[in-house]
């Protein structure tokens, strides 16, 4: 009994990725038609005649090293200044306050409409803020970039001409990385969200399937946010839950892969996995909020639906890579002992075919230049393997969050530590006073998984079932590399 019990927790987690890896191709294939076609919406950048007013919101919570770097860059915004205002969206609770004061002042001196907005809590966390602000925003159009975030002078003049159609209520633009080459692990981060930013955005908003503002990079038209009922708090991903609610509004999002807003990665693992904690928890949490109305509302297409509700439940794959991996060992057990049970080791073809389907998918939007293309497919190989490792590493994490997010269990918003490139390239990042200095529990449970596949490998020597050492192989070295990764950080307290 307990035999057909893993069989069918492992036949039900390869079918679960085999859809996703499915669905994933069928946005590069999207991704590529457009592609061939020209540019549409290169009609859309038309001459702005009358300059709306525009706010521009910084949600900052405790951010001293990127601080100044944001205000300088921003209001290099090329927009007539009596036109715009900047908002400081400060929830700070150390010296990120007293060095904006001083930056404040500076550019209203100048002739800024800057303003420095607080709360005397952070109630709601970001959303909390975005919220607040909206309160005293006069803007037509509400422009939003994180901390770490450089936005390009010309920003605003290649997006809000796009909003001349009355029926467009968000544009997003790229996210790019100003760090990417720093290390292995942004190369790996660059390489994941670069198929987000072009494939995946690109993919869904040409076939007019729903997508997401992406917290920042974009810009809002005011009233498409007071249509959709606001910022809300009740999940972690406010700005997936807000474009879902705004699309179901019949609003229009517009993605443009063309225009790019730089920003930084995280260069520490524990900051990786606080945004992961956050990113995926918030998944599960718009799921169970918004996939009842996207399944019943009326005038949605079949495929429309079909897209919207598998983006919503991306990020509980990680919940059945976790379950398969954790499966694969006993199956590889049984499988030694019976013959009949030896097809379920062919039926792992099908993740064979999974994989194929996921390196397509990164493969379009693979960005690393190399001096031919036989480097060029070698390098994205080394890459593309390098990251499923890590992927897989991160899955006992993401499944905390994902298991967390649908049981309801309401958790902080817990803000990914920013580190100023410079001083990133200066080593000195592992002083940052934001990073947690204890190593978490959660990194021993990772040492074990890692022992426990390897286990996984000698018992599949042993009893001569060879099907699963590969896959064996990425998972002790998935999660031995985020442990490791977890240990260097630490050393440098």
């Amino acid at each position: 009994m307990l035999a057909y019990i893993i069989i069918g927790i492992y036949a039900l987690s390869l079918l679960v990725i085999f859809f996703y890896a499915l669905l994933q191709a069928s946005l590069a294939i999207n991704y590529l038609k457009e592609k061939r076609k020209k540019s549409r919406t290169e009609n859309l950048n038309e001459p702005i005649l009358n300059h709306p007013f525009i706010t521009i919101q910084l949600p900052i919570y405790n951010e001293k090293y990127v601080v100044e770097r944001l205000l300088d860059q921003t209001l290099k915004m090329n927009w007539p200044k009596d036109k715009i205002e900047f908002q400081i969206l400060d929830d700070s609770a150390d010296e990120t306050t007293k060095i904006l004061n001083s930056k404040i002042q500076n550019y209203k001196a100048q002739g800024f409409n800057i303003n420095l907005v607080q709360r005397p809590n952070r109630e709601g966390f970001k959303a909390g803020a975005l919220k607040h602000g909206m309160t005293f925003a006069k803007g037509e159009f509400i422009a939003i970039f994180d901390a770490d975030f450089l936005p390009d002078p010309e920003f605003l003049n290649r997006t809000i001409p796009i909003f001349n159609d009355e029926k467009i209520g968000v544009v997003q633009t790229r996210w790019e990385h100003i760090n990417r080459e720093f290390s292995l692990l942004t190369k790996l981060q660059a390489f994941a969200l670069d198929a987000h930013f072009s494939v995946e955005q690109v993919g869904r908003n040409c076939a007019g399937h729903f997508i997401n503002f992406n917290g920042t990079g974009g810009v809002w038209r005011r009233t498409t946010i007071e249509d959709a009922g606001g910022w809300q708090a009740d999940t972690l991903t406010e700005d997936l839950d807000l474009s879902y609610r705004a699309q179901l509004k019949n609003w229009k999002f517009i993605y443009r892969e063309d225009i790019s807003s730089p920003a930084e990665l995280p260069v520490a693992m524990s900051a990786l996995k606080s945004q992961q904690f956050r990113w995926t928890k918030g998944g599960a949490e718009t799921f169970k909020k918004i996939a009842g109305k996207l399944l019943f509302s009326k005038g949605i297409r079949f495929t429309d639906r079909l897209h919207g509700l598998t983006h919503l439940f991306n990020s509980s794959v990680f919940v059945f890579v976790l379950l398969l991996a954790l499966s694969s060992v006993p199956l590889v057990y049984f499988v030694g002992k019976s013959e009949v049970l030896s097809i379920w080791v062919d039926y792992s073809a099908v993740f064979f075919i999974s994989t194929i389907f996921l390196m397509f998918y990164y493969g379009v939007s693979f960005r690393e230049k190399f001096s031919n293309r036989f480097f060029g497919v070698l390098g994205f190989f080394k890459r593309f393997f390098q990251y499923l490792t890590i992927a897989m590493g991160l899955s006992y994490c993401n499944t905390q969050a994902v298991l967390l997010g649908y049981f309801g269990k309401k958790t902080a918003f817990i803000r990914t530590p920013k580190f100023n490139i410079e001083q990133t390239k200066s080593g000195g990042w592992k002083k940052n006073a934001y990073l947690n200095s204890k190593l978490k529990f959660s990194s021993l449970i990772e040492l074990l998984l890692a022992c426990y596949f390897i286990f996984g490998i000698v018992m599949g020597i042993k009893t001569a079932v060879y099907g699963m050492i590969p896959f064996h192989s990425l998972l002790s070295l998935g999660f031995l590399s985020v442990f490791i990764f977890s240990i260097i950080e630490k050393k440098g307290d």
